[in-house]
């Protein structure tokens, strides 16, 4: 490439490089150094002024009882939430391509794939009215079976598989139009020679489909579990972390402490936070390349 096209492209992803300098490395590189100092809301008119305290923030998160159970929750929500968002994308991309639906099939990509792109707190917002204990459609319907209702967001059993819930319904689409393409993309003809070998159905989906679709279902997976391991929104709008923090995530937990002025600790907690996440996708993605 000559001097002057190269020239050219950096003026091209020039504007892309400082948005990314401003708006993401900047804040990251200021909330890592945040993190070993004691800044609070009141130090941000003299941010030079606070003290270093070393890893004293990160040790204090060892001890947290809230921090604790926020990571927990987290925890069990991405091991929950993950493979219930895949296997509901497959399943729909599985259906979608092999003609099962009668009517057109970007009427079901629309119709899954809409909640995707639907705001988050909007989403919330409706799920909380659907899960209200008195005129909640949930528990209406409930009772038209004759079944006990529940009063989901305010029970420390239910809170959280609500949330799980609504999440895997929100966010499955998105794995099912990148799945469906995948789908489409394998050759028939492979399908047709293990239906000449004897294969039956679950054989093909297990020998041809998965395998061919192995490289797609990790980015899925990869991609699916860097946001769940973030997510704030549902837990904020819909039970604001309780009850007894039974619904508190690592994010709400670090956006509280924000907002009570304590900088530095939450600070240390999301540089945290981004290692753990950084260090989820490399192994998720070196065990996925290894298979």
């Amino acid at each position: 490439m000559s001097r002057g096209n190269l020239r050219i492209g950096w003026i091209f992803v020039l504007p892309f490089v400082v948005m990314f300098v401003v708006f993401y490395l900047g804040p990251l590189l200021a909330g890592i150094g945040m993190s070993f100092t004691d800044m609070r809301s009141t130090d941000v008119t003299d941010p030079l002024g606070v003290n270093p305290v070393g890893v004293e923030n990160y040790l204090r998160l060892m001890h947290d009882g809230a921090m604790q159970r926020a990571a927990l929750n987290t925890v069990v929500f991405v091991v929950t939430a993950l493979p219930l968002t895949i296997g509901l994308g497959l399943g729909a991309a599985v259906m979608l391509n092999s003609g099962i639906a009668r009517l057109p099939a970007a009427f079901f990509r629309l119709g899954y794939y809409l909640p995707n792109i639907t705001s988050i707190i909007g989403v919330a917002v409706a799920w909380k009215f659907l899960l209200e204990p008195e005129a909640g459609l949930v528990n209406r319907l409930l009772d038209l079976v004759g079944l006990p209702g529940n009063d989901w967001l305010q029970s420390e059993s239910t809170a959280l598989p609500s949330i799980i819930v609504m999440t895997a319904w929100r966010s499955f689409g998105f794995n099912m139009v990148v799945l469906l393409a995948a789908l489409q993309s394998i050759p028939r003809e492979l399908y047709e020679a293990a239906e000449v070998d004897g294969a039956g159905r679950w054989a093909r989906f297990t020998a041809v489909t998965v395998p061919s679709i192995r490289p797609v279902l990790l980015f899925c997976t990869v991609y699916s579990s860097v946001g769940f391991m973030q997510f704030m929104e549902e837990p904020l709008v819909m039970t604001k972390g309780g009850p007894l923090n039974s619904t508190l995530s690592a994010s709400l937990a670090i956006f509280n402490q924000f907002g009570v002025g304590n900088y530095g600790y939450a600070g240390a907690a999301s540089s945290l936070l981004f290692v753990v996440i950084v260090a989820l996708a490399v192994l998720q993605l070196r065990l996925g390349r290894r298979k």
